[in-house]
């Protein structure tokens, strides 16, 4: 097959598309109840249908089906099912922005249609339906379908659904009252993630990147300093409130826009962003706005601090009035932005009185020092700045100096105030103790702010906002925690296992998590339909619909069939089967129909998805499974694996960097992607996708489709058995076993590069000792077949179809019974003669002169005597005195030399237990590949025909360590 390799993917590209047409035609993958044989339940994310998904989605379900490929050629009864998520906002918020004409978000969605169809009338029809969020969502489910269908996931599509299904919606309602009935929902006021353009709480789901960049909520203090000349309240954010011993000044940004307004019975300034966040979230008091004025306004007036400090407000454009308050007091010995703002004004003059400012106000500001870090003499600021050659306050280098400072003083730092309260304590207990007091105090209040900026998918701000009589799943509960961690730490299976802690971490953290808005589609609360259950909440225990949902389509059931009674029976065993019939009028028959599908397949043995998910959905899973089944359905496995970027750069639609897997069907090929994105990292390493590694694995693909074609078409040498035939075996079976340990462990680069790299390698190793391609490689073939056909199905089932193999490859079975063809013996032999090529080459790089001929020593059969009675614990002594009665005398040093090598460990005991014969044997069989390897003459003799010759040191040759003689060119 001499193909290039854009003519071979193509090739191979038509290879995929005849046997997923052949798996569909044949119903493969849709497995039934069977008693007789183990089941394993598999699911991976249902993907949200917002858009074309990506190679990092890809990763996730690509690893997922892998696993289910594996288990099903070990006997389980595989059941990997599928379906579509489609509630929340996203998908209506893109919906609209389309029916707005939003000329951005149509030319991105035009783009996605044009990846599915080619007729242009029917993009633009189509194009039109997406003002119909629900037509939006059908849309992309059905072509993911026909994405997942392209890179041969063998999937069991009878069962698929969407979440917006009045069947799904039933089945949500369900678990809804379960969870009411087992005190996990409240209602009440709490601080939520909120989008501005919505107004409405927003999950995960909902704001965009916060599956692979997570938003969070952090408390700041909000300092109240107040002005001298009347008494309004500059409010100065913080997350360090111990460091106000030390402030000097206060900082706002004179371009940005500030408010002043009434809030409850004082007045304050903030900036204008501020203002708004701090309304959602003391939404119990009255606000006013007073005034507004630019920040430039504010500047030169002077503030009390609660410390009792005179403080003058200064210009910094450091300041994001976007962030905290937009008002910062500046503690310029133990923060580095206040301290470079600081010397910007002191260097530049004019930027004080271009503002009408004295420029003298700075001269006397100097830091002062509160806190005492081991090893740090002076102010800690200056020190980073100073040596990192930071020069002003729009150096992006200041997040890191701050992050090191920061770091540092928190943990090792403390006080060096004159304060009892806090002075000598450590910093991170004086912050506590500073925020109380002056929270106390009324001298602060609390505001809330997001570890970064947030925008919702359809562009809406995210903020924080306090929601009053929001419902909320209540995850407080100390029982319900410690059960889990008992559960996570003890029984649950988290591969990798490095990732369990952050399990019992999320666990921990969890409290209150707002679960129901008012917008968007989904299933709404049975007792408050005012209310639309949010879309991580209600995507929790999904997996026990897929045991029944094709079952429920195939009888024709109704939603109206679906009451609570009914999930009862057939989830829970709850209820008695004629009543049940009764209420639900269904047949008792199907009930139990249904019920016995469930209770076959579940719990799910494994969960794989990406490490985003562990404080949100997985966590959930866990939560509401513990809940709501018996502990014999909780989940039993849970496999990570990390995010994909590309060529060293997070993929994003702004960089133009996304590969769709639409890309992969039409410009790589589904088993390429498979090989690589199985490969190229392991499960707990972010996977860079890089063009040229992709390249390259092409190549290898094409490489060991013609080494299998060669086989198949006999294009080979054939051999007989002996020590090598015996040693590629032996090597080969190792490393199926070696892959097979892998995968059960769940280290799938580890299975890929034992059962494809490694076997390759071998292979190659093995046709360089024969000097040809030897047929016994297509003994280990159809095995060969077998192990690789998880990872790139489509190319293994054609070439086990060309070999005349029955059926489909990916329903047979795995290699059994192989470890009768390990040989230690022959790989020992080989090993040896590996050895001896390593010391012939070492010989001759040492010498540096061409050799004419090397002799390579095999030592005597008595020498293996002397290992013999070693190995059985004999004395040298007692050694000796065996050997020489049989050998004669004179070779006591000899047997001492040969002794102690065994003592030492230089010997392979595998060698040494072969007799001296297949030693003598294969060192010759093999002499021209060792000879062709260093480029000599290589001659291969015993030790009494080298003694014969006059060949010096013949003697020193021990068992598995030939001796060698090199003569050379004069």
């Amino acid at each position: 097959m001499q193909q290039g390799s854009n003519e071979f993917l193509e090739w191979l590209r038509s290879v995929e598309r005849k046997w997923q047409k052949l798996w569909r035609e044949s119903h493969v993958f849709e497995p039934e109840p069977d008693p007789a044989k183990p089941k394993f339940f598999i699911t991976v994310p249902y993907p949200y249908t917002n858009a074309p998904l990506h190679i990092g989605h890809g990763r996730t379900y690509t690893i997922g089906d892998i696993i289910a490929r594996y288990k099903r050629l070990r006997g389980y009864n595989v059941l990997f099912p599928m379906a579509f998520h489609i509630t929340g906002t996203p998908i209506v918020a893109i919906s609209e922005m389309i029916s707005r004409g939003d000329k951005k978000v149509i030319a991105r969605y035009e783009s996605y249609v044009r990846m599915y169809l080619s007729d242009e009338e029917k993009v633009k029809e189509t194009l039109e339906s997406f003002k119909d969020p629900l037509k939006l969502a059908e849309f992309f489910a059905e072509n993911v379908h026909v994405d997942f269908d392209a890179l041969g996931y063998s999937i069991d599509w009878r069962r698929k659904f969407h979440t917006g299904e009045p069947l799904y919606n039933k089945f949500v309602e369900w678990q809804y009252l379960k969870l009411w009935e087992k005190g996990l929902l409240t209602r009440g006021s709490h601080y939520v993630t909120y989008c501005l353009l919505h107004k409405q709480p927003e999950g995960e789901d909902d704001i965009e990147d916060a599956d692979v960049n997570p938003v969070e909520i952090v408390e700041y203090t909000g300092v109240k300093f107040r002005l001298v000349d009347g008494g309004d309240v500059l409010l100065a954010a913080t997350l360090r409130p111990e460091t106000l011993y030390g402030a000097t000044n206060l900082w706002v940004n004179p371009e940005a826009k500030y408010v002043r307004f009434k809030m409850g019975q004082e007045v304050y300034i903030t900036s204008e962003k501020a203002f708004v966040k701090l309304k959602h979230q003391y939404p119990e008091l009255e606000f006013e706005v007073l005034e507004e004025l630019p920040g430039s306004g504010l500047l030169g007036r002077k503030a009390r601090s609660p410390l009792g400090q005179e403080l003058v407000v200064l210009p910094a454009w450091f300041v994001d009035p976007d962030l905290g308050t937009g008002v910062v007091y500046s503690e310029p010995s133990d923060a580095p932005y206040d301290y470079v703002a600081l010397n910007d004004l002191k260097k530049d003059k004019s930027l004080l009185s271009r503002y009408g400012l004295d420029p003298s106000l700075v001269d006397s500001i100097s830091p002062i020092k509160i806190i005492d870090v081991p090893g740090v003499e002076g102010h800690y600021a200056q020190l980073v700045v100073e040596s990192m050659g930071i020069k002003d306050q729009y150096d992006e280098r200041l997040e890191e100096a701050t992050s090191i400072v920061y770091k540092e003083e928190f943990y090792k730092g403390r006080m060096l105030v004159k304060d009892p309260l806090v002075e000598g304590k450590p910093v991170r207990e004086a912050r506590e103790i500073v925020k109380q007091l002056l929270i106390g105090r009324g001298d602060a209040i609390r505001f809330l702010e997001l570890n970064r900026k947030a925008r919702c998918r359809a562009g809406g701000e995210i903020i924080v906002a306090k929601i009053v009589d929001q419902w909320f799943l209540d995850y407080t509960s100390e029982s319900l925690k410690k059960t889990l961690l008992d559960y996570i730490e003890n029984r649950l299976v988290v591969k990798p296992e490095k990732y369990k802690k952050a399990f019992v971490d999320a666990i921990n953290w969890l409290e209150k998590r707002p679960c129901a808005r008012k917008r968007g589609i989904g299933t709404r609360l049975p007792f408050d339909e005012e209310w639309i259950i949010e879309s991580l909440s209600d995507s929790t225990i999904y997996m026990a619909f897929y045991t029944i949902v094709h079952k429920l389509r195939q009888a024709g059931v109704k939603p109206e069939n679906l009451r609570p009674e009914f999930f009862d029976y057939v989830f829970l065993g709850q209820g008695e089967r004629e009543r049940v019939a009764a209420e639900t009028g269904l047949r008792p028959e199907l009930l139990d129909e249904l019920r016995r599908e469930f209770e076959y397949w579940y719990p799910v043995d494994l969960r794989h998805t990406s490490t985003p998910h562990i404080s949100n959905h997985l966590s959930f899973y866990l939560i509401h499974h513990a809940v709501i089944f018996p502990e014999k359905y909780w989940p039993r496995a849970i496999t990570l694996n990390e995010p994909v970027i590309r060529e060293g750069a997070k993929m994003s639609k702004s960089k133009g960097n996304v590969i769709n897997l639409r890309d992969i069907a039409e410009k790589y090929s589904s088993d390429l992607f498979r090989l690589y994105i199985a490969w190229a990292a392991s499960l707990d390493t972010v996977l860079d996708w890089r063009e040229k590694d992709v390249s390259a694995t092409a190549d290898l693909l094409q490489k060991f489709t013609r080494l299998a074609l060669d086989l198949i078409e006999g294009r080979c040498v054939d051999v007989g058995e002996d020590v090598l035939s015996r040693w590629f075996k032996s090597r080969f079976y190792r490393l199926v076993k070696a892959g097979e340990e892998a995968v059960e462990a769940y280290q799938i680069r580890d299975y890929v590069q034992n059962v494809f790299f490694n076997v390759l390698n071998l292979i190659d190793r093995y046709r360089d000792m024969r000097g040809f391609l030897p047929c016994d490689v297509k003994y280990v073939l159809q095995d060969w077949l077998k192990v690789l056909n998880p990872v790139i199905p489509h190319l293994t089932e054609e070439l086990w179809s060309r070999m005349g193999g029955s059926g489909f490859l990916s329903t047979s079975s795995w290699p059994s019974g192989y470890e009768a063809y390990f040989d230690d013996a022959a790989e020992a032999l080989i090993n040896e003669v590996e050895r001896v090529v390593e010391d012939v080459k070492n010989i001759l790089g040492a010498v540096g002169r061409k050799p004419r001929e090397v002799y390579v020593i095999v030592a005597s059969q008595w020498k293996r005597r002397v290992l013999e009675l070693a190995m059985k614990g004999l004395e040298l002594r007692d050694v000796i005195r065996e050997v020489s009665s049989t050998v004669g005398a004179g070779k006591e040093r000899l047997v001492s030399e040969v002794y102690r090598a065994w003592k030492s460990g230089q010997l392979d005991k595998e060698v040494v237990r072969v007799d001296h014969s297949l030693e003598l044997d294969t060192l010759r069989r093999l002499s021209e590949y060792i000879g062709r390897k260093t480029g000599a003459v290589v001659r291969v003799v015993g030790e009494e025909e080298a003694l014969s010759m006059g060949l010096s040191k013949a003697e020193k040759a021990l068992p598995g360590k030939p001796g060698l003689f090199v003569l050379f060119e004069s």
